[in-house]
């Protein structure tokens, strides 16, 4: 049977488990940006780039000033939110998936979309996949009614990767007719590709156009919607419309594209009456691919950015919506992690989560309503974009046991010891001071309790889908 699958703009509304056409549940509605950093909203400090429409989500809603992804990289990063699984325990953690992969997310992993289907949703993913582009791996396998959307990311060319442009960014932004005239990047309308290569220029609209015909649908149901954007993952594009052609404003036409596309789909919401029985939640996978400076983002504060273990990578800006439900205006400095999702959904629709598979998750939905009780997340892992253990934070302290970097991945390297960082993240959430020296005590107990969990993970991960030979 085929399964359906969430993600990226989450749309929530609290339910109890009846039949479709019943629409006493809550929606949900997850959007996913890719790349997307952590100083890249109005509503989280930038001040070059206008977002109106997800400040308003951040001024009728609750902003997450300490919301984690599980990676920092995009295909291990979407496999957690998806399952509430560090991705080393279902086995989506060795990097991004290309063309040529032949593994993905497993079917048999229990999804937000799988688990909402089962309680009567209509589900959908309109956006970019990257959990696999065979048939067994694609969204319809994993707990989606419908998908369309792009297989891996928008700098990926069907079948195998190659015939790539040589050419710099600011010229492709230049000349948006790219798009279609230098990449060969396919769109995908549940197994099927429909489009090659796709209009990238259109996507972001086209997306939400088909989440918005979803919503009119099956607005008398119960429906998750997950809408894992392509941008703004270089190359950049946007429709002729939202076009600047100064490449010096090419990141800031994309954020501000995709804030319009939010514009549309929540004056969807609010014009068919389902605010009440919505939750929305804005986040990204990553934080900025900093090395390709006016195509790539900012992480405000923070140190770094894509690829890397520091909180530039992993802390991302998050936005949680519900009137009524989630109080207004509020913040929410707590650590929340995109693993908690599954669980948080769980917990919102009154439902019990399979017990036959372990996840990392946990149920964070007082952190989203503002209520006392439950329980608070006292200890995050981080992992490289390898897979590899390298840091741990438990309440204001954060550990990160670097090796480096020329050495740790490379074959027949002699091992090296890794070099501690010990920060305070209450007082220097840049991490720009180590503390190491200063508490050897607590920086070899950190060291040994990351070691044990990750041991723990890895003694019980799970596999993930390879394709037979």
């Amino acid at each position: 049977m085929l399964r359906n699958s969430c993600a990226v703009l989450l749309l929530w509304t609290v339910c109890s488990p009846l039949g479709r056409g019943e629409s006493t549940k809550p929606n949900f509605v997850i959007i996913f940006a890719d790349d997307q950093g952590y100083g890249d909203l109005g509503c989280f400090g930038s001040t070059t780039i206008r977002t109106p429409n997800i400040d308003r989500l951040a001024e009728e809603g609750r902003r997450f000033t300490n919301f984690m992804v599980a990676s920092p990289v995009c295909t291990p990063s979407r496999a957690a939110l998806l399952t509430g699984c560090y991705p080393k325990r279902i086995g989506m953690h060795q990097h991004v998936l290309f063309p040529a992969s032949t593994r993905g997310l497993n079917p048999a992993e229990h999804t937000i979309a799988d688990h909402l289907r089962s309680l009567g949703y209509a589900t959908a993913c309109f956006g970019k996949w990257h959990l696999g582009h065979h048939p067994e791996t694609l969204p319809r396998q994993n707990g989606f009614d419908t998908y369309l959307g792009i297989p891996y990311s928008n700098d990926m060319n069907h079948p195998d990767n190659k015939g790539k442009p040589r050419i710099p960014s600011d010229d492709l932004w230049r000349d948006q007719s790219s798009a279609v005239t230098k990449w060969n990047t396919p769109l995908i309308e549940n197994e099927m590709i429909v489009e090659l290569p796709v209009d990238q220029r259109t996507v972001t609209r086209r997306y939400t156009d088909r989440a918005i015909d979803f919503i009119e649908q099956h607005k008398q149901e119960s429906f998750f919607v997950y809408l894992p954007h392509s941008m703004p993952h270089i190359p950049l594009y946007v429709p002729e419309d939202a076009y600047d052609p100064d490449p010096a404003n090419a990141y800031i036409c994309v954020i501000e594209h995709i804030d319009a596309e939010v514009g549309r789909l929540m004056e969807t919401i609010r014009r068919l009456n389902l605010s009440d029985n919505t939750y929305v939640i804005y986040t990204s996978d990553n934080g900025p691919w900093l090395q390709f400076k006016n195509h790539g983002g900012s992480a405000g504060p923070l140190r770094e950015g894509k690829g890397t273990t520091f909180e530039g990578g992993q802390r991302v800006p998050c936005v949680m919506w519900g009137p009524g439900r989630i109080p207004a205006g509020t913040e929410c400095s707590d650590v929340v992690a995109t693993i908690d999702m599954l669980p948080t959904i769980a917990a919102l629709t009154s439902s019990t989560l399979p017990t036959d598979q372990r996840i990392d998750g946990m149920d964070m939905s007082h952190k989203l309503l503002g209520t006392d009780g439950g329980s608070n997340r006292d200890e995050y892992l981080y992992y490289t974009s390898r897979g590899q253990i390298e840091g741990i934070r438990q309440g204001k302290w954060k550990l990160l046991a670097r090796t480096n970097g020329r050495n740790r991945n490379r074959k027949n390297a002699q091992p090296a010891s890794p070099a501690m960082h010990l920060f305070d993240l209450s007082t220097d959430v840049g991490e720009k001071k180590n503390l190491g020296q200063d508490h050897t005590d607590l920086v070899s107990r950190l060291n040994a309790r990351m070691k044990e969990l990750d041991a723990e993970i890895t003694e019980n991960a799970r596999k993930a889908w390879f394709k037979n030979p």
